[in-house]
């Protein structure tokens, strides 16, 4: 693995709570969530794989990887940005998630991206 100080990706993330596909007496909450990759480096990178860690409000813990990001391995140039949706089930109103992305280069170097954690919650149960 390359060192990734080298390599400049901000990530950026907008959480939903899906209301309507939610079910609160089935303990069955429902969370949309947008991620944008900006490729801030000099170089173009293709992402290679996502390992997320979505833990409840119970401290329950789901590990989820798997290639790409919605079916696709998408290479982002110097200056572009790669946003895209998906979405999550929780059994609490309220969690958090964080992981990272594996990342190659043109060259065949790779480097991990971490995500920052963010919170999944429903409106008006955090202040």
């Amino acid at each position: 693995m390359e060192d990734s100080s080298h390599y400049r990706i901000q990530i950026a993330v907008q959480v939903r709570h899906l209301a309507d596909q939610s079910d609160e007496a089935d303990d069955r909450y429902v969370f949309a969530y947008t991620i944008t990759l900006t490729n801030e480096g000099e170089h173009a990178v293709k992402l290679l794989s996502r390992h997320w860690v979505i833990t409840d409000a119970n401290n329950h813990v789901q590990e989820v990887k798997g290639k790409g990001v919605v079916g696709e391995q998408p290479t982002i140039k110097p200056g572009q940005s790669l946003e895209y949706t998906s979405g999550t089930v929780l059994a609490t109103q309220v969690g958090t998630m964080s992981g990272s992305y594996q990342m190659q280069l043109p060259e065949g170097g790779e480097f991990l991206v971490n995500i920052p954690q963010f919170v999944l919650s429903v409106p008006r149960v955090l202040h």
